[in-house]
């Protein structure tokens, strides 16, 4: 390529990764202006709770009439990244802005990245289809949509960019969609931030030197995350797979499993657990008295309102989880509480998504310098500990975690759809 070639790349993709950027920040910011009002509402009116199963009815009978093109969430943008599938219905855009802030209106535990990355995919998608891009150009500005998205839902614009890269291939970064990926990542954030958003300061991490005892404490903690990752995920899989078998119909499953969340947040007695819980996430940070057991009912919470339909994302649930797991496994490790929840709230995502690379640099900008070489540690070890799943289960296997490569892409579904011709592929050299 020459040096003219490569500057009308670099032309094409700033103008690209602003164009998307600029469409994500402002969908972002009108989410989370949104979501913040549903938010407050709640916790001052908290009768409405009880309306829950009353609201998935509702919702349920919506995707089901308008939706159903849509439902796959996230594992659709993640298959026509790779297939060159049909053009995202422009409609995911509304549909999941307005479906997650009714779930978190009425009490329901969901995260807000997978409606951020569906509305910035779905965006980018209507803007590639209008300019009639090519196919190569249409993944690429698909994978800027998905960073633009989760980086100014989150204001870490950074981690963003390596998300869009990391997520869609496990064994494979992206790189082609790098810089237009960073462009709508650092854009996006700009722009949701320059609307008015402030999003969530976190305690900075303190300066701890790793020394070998720490070493073989991070071990364990990174298995006792990968356990919960793995949980997690294989809970929230088998309540989705058996409420479809035994109740076909999308309206009753949410309103059962509005029912279920409902009578959880009676038997517990807080509301602690729903919605986002972010006051929670930022107590485990510095509450040496912190219930050891919040990180189990949270995923529990979660588990039920994503397994029944609900609309909404994993990140901040997870953030919740991995947090508070964190806070206890400092305590039990004698490891410093803000410096255990830190790593946490990164690694129980890492491990869920198979994204250790852009959680490790989220947690730095969430949090500080100081965290980095502990979060790659325990990310890298938890994300190969939780084996070959995902709450992405269309994410593409290229290598195995063993470092086998495959002989072609294989979606995680599949392969354990097909055990053990998926274990047969990886045992060739």
């Amino acid at each position: 390529m020459s040096r003219r070639e490569r500057f009308a790349a670099l032309g094409q993709w700033v103008v690209l990764g602003t164009l998307v950027g600029l469409l994500c920040g402002g969908a972002s910011a009108v989410f989370l202006w949104l979501l913040e009002r549903a938010t407050g509402f709640r916790e001052g009116h908290e009768v409405v709770v009880y309306a829950l199963p009353l609201a998935g009815l509702v919702l349920g009978w919506g995707f089901e009439r308008f939706g159903q093109s849509i439902k796959a969430g996230n594992n659709l943008i993640i298959d026509t990244i790779h297939d060159d599938g049909p053009e995202l219905p422009l409609r995911m855009a509304p549909m999941v802005l307005l479906g997650t802030v009714v779930t978190h209106l009425f009490g329901g535990s969901a995260g807000r990245e997978g409606t951020a990355v569906q509305m910035g995919a779905s965006l980018t998608d209507w803007v590639s289809h209008r300019l009639r891009v090519g196919r190569q150009v249409r993944r690429q500005v698909l994978a800027a949509g998905v960073a633009g998205g989760f980086g100014s839902v989150f204001g870490t614009p950074v981690a963003g960019a390596i998300f869009g890269l990391e997520f869609v291939v496990l064994g494979r970064l992206e790189y082609d969609a790098l810089v237009p990926a960073l462009v709508a990542s650092v854009v996006g954030d700009l722009t949701t931030r320059a609307l008015g958003i402030n999003h969530t300061p976190y305690p900075a991490a303190p300066q701890v030197a790793l020394t070998p005892l720490l070493l073989l404490k991070w071990l364990v903690f990174a298995a006792a995350v990968a356990l919960v990752s793995t949980v997690f995920i294989e809970l929230t899989h088998a309540l989705k797979k058996r409420g479809e078998q035994h109740v076909p119909r999308l309206p009753l499953r949410m309103f059962l499993g509005g029912i279920v969340v409902v009578g959880l947040w009676r038997l517990v007695g807080t509301s602690d657990y729903l919605g986002l819980g972010v006051p929670m996430i930022v107590r485990s940070f510095e509450d040496p008295n912190f219930p050891a057991y919040a990180f189990a009912l949270k995923l529990v919470f979660t588990a039920v309102t994503l397994g029944a339909g609900f609309p909404g994302g994993e990140v901040t649930p997870l953030f919740f989880v991995g947090a508070a797991l964190g806070s206890a496994l400092a305590r039990v490790l004698g490891i410093p509480i803000e410096l255990g929840a830190g790593v946490g709230l990164a690694a129980v995502f890492a491990a869920s998504s198979n994204a250790p690379l852009a959680l490790s640099v989220m947690a730095m900008e969430l949090l500080g310098a100081p965290i980095f070489p502990h979060v790659v540690i325990v990310c890298v070890l938890a994300w190969l500990l939780s084996g070959h799943r995902s709450i992405y289960p269309a994410q593409r296997l290229l290598r195995g975690k063993g470092g086998t490569r495959l002989p072609d892409l294989k979606a995680l579904r599949d392969l354990h759809a097909a055990p053990a011709q998926g274990e047969a592929q990886e045992r060739k050299p």
